[in-house]
């Protein structure tokens, strides 16, 4: 019934959309949703071509960065993605995972981002360590970054502007100012007083 798997997939992709009621939040994950997947490269991939000009412009559309667990995004490769599929992606980002290795947990600081991100996403999904305990140092540096990112759109039309205004006075990164080094102290300090709280309650 289609011409390609792109196609079909965008059909009932779209329909399943339109069923809903076009939902503010409706995401699709490609099966071409980083670039080591595209053939020969995401700009010139039949498959996320089709797509981009298939989906309905209220789709989301998960992308993973160049690697399915991408230690590094930039604006060049947003930009390239966001050509090819018509929208800004929804990150999907892997830097955490280990569902795939349980012998891994990632401890570390969110870094491997450029700054000035924010502009060419339509969203960013955070995937955790499975360890819930090990997950305090990845959510409170996405954080860091995140107030930075914040700050870098207080004086453009992007999704953070209005939240900037209100974090403005909080304590934290300020635009441009996002070190993985000093948001990993932050969060170790808030983690210890976090551990020492817990401590003290019956039965800590």
């Amino acid at each position: 019934a289609f011409s390609s798997l792109a196609q079909a997939q965008a059909s009932v992709a779209n329909e399943v959309y339109q069923e809903l009621g076009q939902p503010s939040v409706f995401l699709f994950c490609p099966t071409e949703y980083c670039s080591s997947l595209c053939s020969p490269s995401p700009s010139q991939s039949c498959y996320l071509l089709t797509l981009g000009q298939e989906l309905l412009p209220g789709i989301g559309v998960i992308w993973t960065g160049p690697k399915v667990v991408s230690r590094e995004l930039s604006a060049a490769l947003l930009e390239e993605v966001e050509g090819v599929l018509q929208r800004r992606p929804v990150i999907w980002d892997n830097l955490y995972a280990n569902d795939y290795d349980c012998r891994r947990v990632f401890l570390g600081p969110y870094t491997g981002r450029a700054p000035g991100l924010m502009p060419r996403l339509r969203g960013l999904l955070l995937n955790p360590n499975c360890e819930l305990q090990a997950n305090f140092i990845p959510v409170h540096t996405l954080g860091s970054w995140f107030r930075s990112e914040l700050g870098s759109c207080a004086h453009t039309d992007c999704t953070g502007m209005e939240s900037a205004a209100v974090l403005g006075d909080s304590q934290g990164p300020r635009e441009g100012t996002y070190s993985p080094q000093e948001a990993l102290e932050l969060a170790l300090n808030d983690w210890v007083a976090e551990i020492n709280q817990q401590a003290l309650e019956p039965g800590g």
